[in-house]
This record gives structure tokens, C-alpha cells and sequence, in this order.
């Protein structure tokens, strides 16, 4: 269902792809949007091992194509070193495939907004988390999306000198 990658070589192991996706701070959500043309958003999100979360409003463009079409696909980009002289650029990048849908379940919701804060305010107390949440709890929307396919490539310049570091 899902294409093989064509430069297999610079393909990222499943636990480099978790790795970035953890540690990334934005990334670039693709839905189908209006009269067939690709929707695409710059957005935050936390992921948990297996889901990736999205906080929105309750409605707009994004919650529209979501209830339109739940195939979707996400993109965050760890490196984009750019090398002028070679006219390139040395990135790694992964792919995130999957089904997205508004989180119904007030357990669920309450448990990745959580996650999400903890990540974009780690140094904050537990006390103005929770303000927080509770002043944006009414109008928040949380999206869940169920990855079924993880991808993640980086330069090939990027695999060389980590294969040169590697025994034997």
C-alpha cells in the first residue's frame, strides 16, 4: 500500500524516525482540502510512541478537510543544513501516514493536552499548566492521528559519515 523507498540507503531506521518525531518541535500536517487541492499546515504536536496529537480550534479549514477525508500525512524536518558549494542541502526528514480524527473521548483529549503542554512548557509548574488547559479547555479540539506508515530519509552525505563511524 505504502511505496518502498528508492534510495534505500538513506533511509532512517524506525527507531531514528520515533527519535525524530519526539524530539521535533513543529511540523507540517497535509489533508485533503477543498475542490481536491492538498490543504497543508504548519503545526505543533506531540507525539506519545504511537499517536501523533494536534490541539485546533473547533472549526475552519482544518476540522472541515479532517471530517471531509481522515487520510493524512505528516512531516517534520530535523536537519536542513544548507551546503551552497554542492548546491544542496544535507537534510533528514520523516514522514508520518496515517488516519486523523477529532478526539471524542474527554480521558483521551485531557491526557494529550497535557503531553502537549508538558513538551512546549516543561519548566512550568503544574499549577499554571493546569490554569492553562482549564482557561482553553471549552474551546479546545484535539486531533489524533493513528500513524500506519512511518518514513525517514536524510542526505546521503548524512549516511556516509555516519557508515564511517560505525565498526566493521
Amino acid at each position: 500500500m505504502f511505496r518502498e523507498m528508492r534510495r534505500k540507503k538513506q533511509k532512517l531506521s524506525k527507531e531514528e524516525c520515533e527519535r525524530i518525531l519526539y524530539d521535533g518541535t513543529s511540523g507540517v500536517l497535509a489533508l485533503h482540502g477543498d475542490d481536491g487541492y492538498p490543504y497543508t499546515v504548519p503545526i505543533s504536536y506531540v507525539y506519545d510512541g504511537e499517536k501523533l496529537w494536534f490541539h485546533s480550534a473547533k472549526s475552519g479549514h482544518k476540522i472541515d478537510a479532517v471530517l471531509k477525508n481522515d487520510k493524512a500525512s505528516f512531516c517534520v524536518i530535523d536537519q536542513d543544513q544548507i551546503v551552497p558549494e554542492e548546491y544542496t542541502t544535507y537534510f533528514r526528514s520523516v514522514i508520518a501516514f496515517g488516519r486523523i480524527h477529532i478526539a471524542e473521548d474527554d480521558t483521551e483529549k485531557r491526557s494529550a493536552i497535557e503531553k502537549l503542554a508538558l513538551k512546549y512548557s516543561p519548566d512550568d509548574t503544574d499549577e499554571n499548566r493546569e490554569k492553562a488547559i482549564e482557561r482553553e479547555w471549552k474551546p479546545l479540539c484535539m486531533l489524533e492521528m493513528e500513524i500506519e506508515h512511518l518514513s525517514g530519509k536524510q542526505a546521503i552525505e548524512l549516511e556516509r559519515v555516519k557508515s564511517k563511524f560505525q565498526p566493521f
